[in-house]
C-alpha cells in the first residue's frame, strides 16, 4: 500500500510549529490515538532519542518505540518504528508561507508489519490512520492557532 499524505495550512510560523510537532511530549494533545509518551533514550527531539509512545486502537492498547531519524530544523523531520509488530514511520514538511507568517504542514505516514503486524496493518492500521489523520490535522492546527504567541 501507499503511504498515507496529507497537508494542511496553520496561521503559525515554520519555527512554531516544528518547535511543537517535533517535540513528543505533544503528541498525546493532538493524535487521538496517542496515549502517552515516556522517553526512552537521548535527549526528547534529538536524532537518535527514542520515546515509547502507547497508542489506543479498538479496545486495546499497543506500546511501540520511535526513534528520530533526522532532523532539519524548521524544514523537515524523519521518525521511525524500531519494535513492535506494527513500526510507523513518519515524514513532516514544513513549507512557509505568507513570508514566513504562515506554514503549509505536510505529513507522510507509513507502516511496516512484522508477525502478526503484517495481517494487521493492510486490514486495521492504515484504515484507522486514514481516517484518524485529518482530524489529527485539525486538531493540531486548532491548537497552535489559538496558543500563545
Amino acid at each position: 500500500m501507499s503511504r498515507i499524505n496529507a497537508s494542511v495550512d496553520i496561521s503559525r510560523t515554520p519555527e512554531e510549529v516544528f518547535a511543537y510537532i517535533t517535540d513528543p511530549s505533544h503528541l498525546p494533545e493532538w493524535q487521538a490515538s496517542a496515549v502517552k509518551v515516556t522517553p526512552r533514550s537521548g535527549t526528547p527531539g534529538a536524532v537518535g532519542s527514542q520515546v515509547a509512545v502507547t497508542r489506543h486502537m479498538g479496545a486495546r492498547n499497543f506500546d511501540m518505540t520511535m526513534q528520530v531519524m533526522d532532523l532539519d530544523p524548521p524544514h523537515s523531520w524523519h521518525i521511525h518504528g524500531v519494535d513492535g509488530p506494527v513500526r510507523g514511520d513518519v515524514q513532516g514538511s514544513i513549507e512557509p508561507l505568507d513570508q514566513g507568517t504562515r506554514s503549509r504542514l505536510t505529513l507522510s505516514l507509513d507502516f511496516e508489519g512484522h508477525g502478526i503486524g503484517r495481517a494487521l496493518v493492510p486490514l486495521v492500521v492504515k484504515p484507522a490512520a486514514r481516517k484518524e489523520m485529518p482530524r489529527d490535522e485539525a486538531t493540531l492546527k486548532d491548537i497552535l492557532e489559538r496558543g500563545p504567541g
